[in-house]
């Protein structure tokens, strides 16, 4: 008669579980594995078959049991390491998606708003726009299967143990949202240029016809500038987004490292 114990039971459970959990995490941040949009049947379907997957190439993970007390701290470490790699992707596509918000507000399109799905909040046409367009490229180069692979390195990078994470890794995943104002500015930097001289155009405009009606001129001249400035800028936004997205992967493994510091 086969015996089975308790502890190979949670040796057994502990193959699927731990790993599965830290591609929940991934899931719940990442903004193309994650998107409302795809059903949670879907999702969790997804999840199980990465898992399965995964799970044979991974090292054996310490046979805790999950409804333990080092269980449970385990169980959020996981999910917050896959959390913190999928919010490095989410990140660069939020910072993609604030050059769009600055450029509609220097263009006077801070009125047109659509309801955003993914953050569930009123978002601005253009950065609605520019945010699909990133969405777009990172398809387009397979950024999807990096977000894979890196979840694959992330088990080499961070093991499942019952060691704790150091706080250099919470330290700097605080830190990174700062990094939305700071490139957003940074790409939407050549628009707002172009911009500003259609602005200084129209005040010097205004100065030398004070009989001119600046509103009823100078918006449509603005928003026109602004949609032609943006046509033109579109091919070259493609280099410095598909470096942002390469780099958000890689940032996430690096923000994943620092979990690992030695205290």
């Amino acid at each position: 008669m086969i015996s089975i114990t308790s502890s190979q039971l949670d040796a057994w459970f502990a193959l699927f579980i731990w790993p599965f959990l830290r591609i929940l995490g991934l899931m719940l941040s990442e903004p193309l594995l994650g998107h409302r949009a795809l059903p949670r049947r879907i999702k969790m379907g997804l999840a199980m078959l990465l898992t399965i997957t995964i799970a044979p190439l991974l090292e054996v993970p310490p046979s805790v049991s999950f409804t333990s007390a080092q269980g449970i701290v385990i169980a959020i470490q996981q999910l917050f390491i896959g959390f913190a790699l999928g919010f490095s992707i989410r990140l660069v596509l939020s910072s993609i998606e604030m050059s769009g918000h600055v450029t509609g507000l220097t263009m006077g399109l801070g009125f047109a708003v659509f309801f955003d799905p993914q953050n569930s909040a009123q978002s601005p046409v253009l950065a609605q726009f520019i945010g699909v367009f990133a969405m777009l490229v990172f398809l387009a180069m397979n950024g999807h299967l990096m977000v894979i692979s890196a979840l694959v390195q992330s088990f080499q990078i961070v093991p499942i143990s019952t060691d704790p994470l150091h706080l250099s890794g919470f330290k700097a995943f605080a830190e990174a949202g700062g990094q939305i104002f700071l490139v957003g500015l940074m790409l939407s930097l050549p628009m707002l240029a172009a911009l500003l001289i259609a602005n200084i155009a129209m005040g010097i405009l205004s100065r030398a016809a004070p009989q001119l009606n600046l509103f009823a001129v100078g918006f449509p001249l603005t928003l026109g500038a602004g949609f032609v400035v943006l046509l033109m800028a579109l091919p070259y936004l493609l280099p410095p987004i598909t470096r942002l997205l390469e780099e958000g992967v890689m940032h996430g493994l690096k923000l994943i490292g620092l979990f690992r510091a030695a205290g």
